[in-house]
């Protein structure tokens, strides 16, 4: 269903190795993602400005990042209501809804390829883009930026997940780390030019896609700014377009 979504097709794969997961027997699939893009179409940061905007697209849970930290909590996390600690899969937290925390944690994953190749091709000036998977916003956003450039995120602008909000209080979690592991609520990022980002904005809310105005982009080197204890400097040397 993921493939079709994202108008993939699933060709290879491999095992992968996390301990605590797998029993005898069991394996886990993980594929990678190939893709073609012509040259005049590349998005790789010299198209950034200082000033555009950051507009962020609404996570619909974890994702598929963050599941040692969400096992361990599950199982060892302060209960809410003081009775001690540990919590079952079949179990229903009445702050989360009527959901079991197993069907909570297996929401499928937001796919926005759809929306953001018609978006590029009805021509919305896109300068660049990020999807928010490990290492949360802080990791994925300084990728797509040009050297000299910085982000500044304002908190408050868009929904933490009531998940995220649960996880954080049960697993006495701090917020840099929340910030380093889960999406907190933002799936994937474009940054736009500061004038076009209420057009942006439209065009998304009218195709039923939440989205935000999270922040801008600032001189700097790299660091998001803003965000609970959260500031890092990217490594240059592993950006991807």
């Amino acid at each position: 269903e993921g493939c079709l979504q994202a108008v993939a097709a699933l060709l290879w794969g491999e095992t992968a190795v996390m301990p605590g997961v797998y029993a005898p027997g069991e394996y886990d699939l993980a594929v990678c993602c190939v893709g073609v893009v012509e040259k005049s179409q590349i998005l790789d940061g010299r198209q950034v400005q200082v000033g555009d905007r950051v507009i962020g697209l609404a996570s619909s849970g974890v994702h598929s990042t963050g599941f040692s930290l969400v096992r361990k909590v599950v199982s060892e996390g302060k209960r809410l209501d003081g009775s001690g600690t540990g919590y079952d899969w079949a179990e229903v937290v009445p702050r989360l809804g009527n959901q079991s925390l197993g069907e909570i944690f297996l929401t499928p994953t937001t796919i926005y390829v759809e929306p953001i190749l018609a978006a590029r091709r009805e021509g919305l000036p896109i300068h660049a883009m990020a999807h928010i998977t490990g290492g949360g916003l802080p990791e994925n956003l300084p990728r797509c930026l040009a050297p000299g450039q910085s982000l500044h995120l304002t908190p408050g602008t868009w929904p933490v997940l009531p998940v995220l909000e649960w996880l954080a209080t049960a697993g006495a979690v701090p917020p840099r780390a929340m910030y380093h592991t889960f999406n907190m609520g933002i799936g994937f990022a474009l940054i736009v030019p500061a004038d076009q980002a209420e057009t942006v904005l439209t065009w998304l809310t009218q195709r039923q896609m939440a989205a935000y105005a999270i922040g801008e982009v600032i001189p700097g080197e790299g660091e998001v700014l803003g965000l609970p204890d959260s500031s890092l400097r990217h490594d240059r040397s592993t950006a991807c377009p």
